[in-house]
């Protein structure tokens, strides 16, 4: 039997039990009961607008302090990461490794609740606190991801820049840091994916109604209506979210990846003319 006549059968089997799964689920699921859990059309119109103007806007705010804090941080702890001084980096390591380990939720906690506890007499903004805990929890892995961006840059970049007159700061700042951020900007996309759904954590942090994110919107009208319905309009309001900005991340990697090849085919065409000369 041909590679190409195997290859055939192993996709015609893998098909079948796709076909096998999708017939048995819809044998045994019972169907009118999962209409009645999820599909409560009067539940669902009694959470508008405010799943919208309260719960979608909380998300989106919680997101962005907490990407724009992490993203600070995590450029300051990618630069200790590389910085000369020993000290630096293992402390940068150490913070990247800690973070990395602990779940989101113990971290989000241990902010909410360990700060007052250590500064006696702080009060944090509810605001204040959700920025700084997500943020922590997105910059352990958004610094490994700039500190990947910024030795993806061409060591020439550097040299050039230096021939010029150029600080090695004033060359990171002005030449590496801006090549880094155009490469990186997917895993960033990514990143941005992740802190909207971890956004959800900050529940366990306490809120008043006008600020609920959207799963404690949808856990708090889950307990009155004692429907399902609200955990999908809330899931529906996430996917809002997070299916355009995997969409970008898409877009930026096509357009990552064709800046590449451009590159490499300028090298490819610039190294024969230099031979000839």
């Amino acid at each position: 039997m041909s590679k190409r006549k195997r290859a055939r059968i192993v996709r015609a089997v893998q098909y079948a039990v796709l076909v096998v799964v999708v017939v048995v689920v819809a044998v045994a699921a019972d169907w009118g009961r999962v209409a009645n859990a999820f599909f409560d059309l009067d539940v669902a119109g009694g959470m508008f607008p405010e799943v919208i103007t309260v719960a979608l806007v909380n998300t989106l705010i919680y997101t962005g302090l907490g990407f724009g804090f992490g993203l600070v941080l995590g450029l300051v702890v990618a630069l200790m990461r590389l910085s000369s001084v020993r000290a630096y980096r293992w402390i940068a390591g150490a913070y990247v490794e800690f973070f990395r380990g602990l779940p989101a939720l113990l971290v989000i906690l241990a902010i909410g609740s360990g700060i007052p506890l250590a500064f006696p007499g702080t009060i944090l903004d509810r605001y204040v606190s959700i920025m700084i805990a997500l943020g922590i929890v997105g910059s352990a892995y958004m610094a490994e991801t700039i500190r990947a961006g910024i030795q993806a840059v061409p060591k020439g970049q550097v040299e050039a820049a230096r021939s010029l007159g150029m600080s090695q700061s004033k060359a990171m700042v002005w030449i590496v840091i801006p090549q880094a951020f155009k490469i990186i900007l997917p895993p960033l996309t990514n990143e941005l994916i992740l802190l909207t759904k971890d956004s959800s954590l900050v529940l366990f942090l306490g809120s008043s109604q006008v600020q609920y994110e959207l799963t404690q919107f949808g856990r708090t009208e889950l307990n009155q209506s004692r429907s399902l319905t609200p955990v999908l309009v809330a899931g529906i309001c996430y996917l809002i979210i997070t299916i355009p900005l995997s969409y970008l991340s898409r877009y930026l990697e096509r357009r990552t990846g064709g800046t590449k090849i451009r590159s490499a085919e300028a090298t490819e065409v610039a190294q024969p003319e230099e031979a000839t000369k």
